[in-house]
């Protein structure tokens, strides 16, 4: 690793108008490569580091493919430094937390198979993910060469979205990194999701030359056993980095309100016409979108979807603000005891 230079580690600008003239000058900055309970390792110019978190720094604040300054001599973090982009998912039992996935991503491959896996639910939520966060989605469809007819399983995948890509592939063949090639260039950043079983790891082993174990699915579901357990930046062949993620069956969102508008633009521009505000697309009078599925313009069942994400997301980010309201509350009473300790 001590050929890298921090732009074939995805440096750029944005981290660098971070800095100010001491920090240039004092410390290094690193990429973080993998997250553990009391320290994390990064990849920097100087090589790979160990590092232990300064005072008020928790690894829970740390996430893989983030940028951090570090004092290399004295294996220190220092600072972690503003995320261009972040993949987070809301808690499966919305606590009034969100769960860090991977940061500073340019693409997310979106994995699923071409048999009973494919569920156009799960990916309308990876692509509000994605779509929240700013990051390109790519639909990854493997175990094409076992379907009888994979254009069934791409058709369904493109209408997910406009102009979403959709790549078809057998992951144990030798064209997969030629196939991803677009989106795996130097300094560029991608990560793995989908749930278990799909082919993630192998196609991981095919960007990355990497030879990590896979495991069968069962055949009575097409499910998956988890094979990677925990989320670690690798170097690709082409240049350019992947974080591979474990499976994950459960998927929640929050505060992705734009994230789910942009999954469903031909629902949520014609929301935006119907005759009441508050429309909620059942039976009221003047509603676009009801006039649109009458007309066969969209799918029913597409509504349907959008809806349930659109109560999760709400009911989820009403948690997620009370959570932080009683975060509020609880510090300004803390406050208050101290003080009163003082006097």
């Amino acid at each position: 690793m001590t050929e890298l230079t921090r732009e074939a580690l995805g440096w750029s600008p944005f981290y660098m108008s971070q800095l100010d003239l001491e920090e240039l000058e004092t410390l290094t900055p690193a990429r973080i490569a993998t997250v553990h309970r009391d320290r994390v390792v990064g990849f920097s110019e100087l090589g790979t580091l160990e590092l232990t978190l300064d005072p008020g720094i928790t690894t829970a604040a740390v996430g893989v493919g983030d940028w951090v300054l570090c004092a290399p001599d004295q294996h220190r973090l220092i600072r972690v430094l503003e995320r261009q982009t972040e993949l987070t998912r809301g808690t499966e039992y919305h606590t009034g937390e969100k769960q860090l996935i991977a940061a500073n991503l340019d693409t997310l491959f979106i994995t699923s198979s071409c048999n009973n896996d494919f569920n156009p639910a799960r990916l309308e939520r990876y692509l509000a993910l994605a779509h929240d966060a700013m990051i390109t989605p790519v639909i990854v469809l493997t175990k094409a060469d076992q379907a009888d007819d994979p254009g069934v399983y791409i058709d369904q995948a493109r209408v997910l979205g406009r102009n979403l890509e959709v790549i078809a592939m057998d992951a144990k063949s030798g064209d997969v990194a030629a196939l991803l090639a677009p989106w795996c260039g130097k300094g560029q950043t991608v990560a793995l999701a989908g749930s278990s079983g799909v082919g993630k790891t192998t196609i991981a082993n095919a960007l990355t030359g990497g030879d990590a174990a896979t495991q069968a699915i069962r055949e009575d579901d097409a499910r998956g056993r988890h094979t990677t357990t925990g989320r670690s930046l690798h170097r690709m062949g082409s240049g350019g980095w992947l974080i591979d993620t474990p499976g994950m069956r459960g998927l929640g969102v929050a505060e992705v309100a734009y994230g789910i508008d942009a999954t469903f633009p031909e629902i949520s521009e014609l929301a935006e016409q119907c005759k009441f505000r508050d429309c909620a697309h059942e039976s009221e009078p003047g509603c676009a979108v009801q006039t649109a599925i009458a007309a066969g313009n969209i799918d029913p069942e597409r509504l349907k979807r959008f809806k349930k994400l659109k109560r999760e997301n709400q009911l989820a980010t009403e948690t997620i603000a009370q959570a932080r309201d009683r975060g509020r509350k609880q510090g300004k009473i803390y406050r208050s005891a101290i003080n009163k300790k003082d006097k």
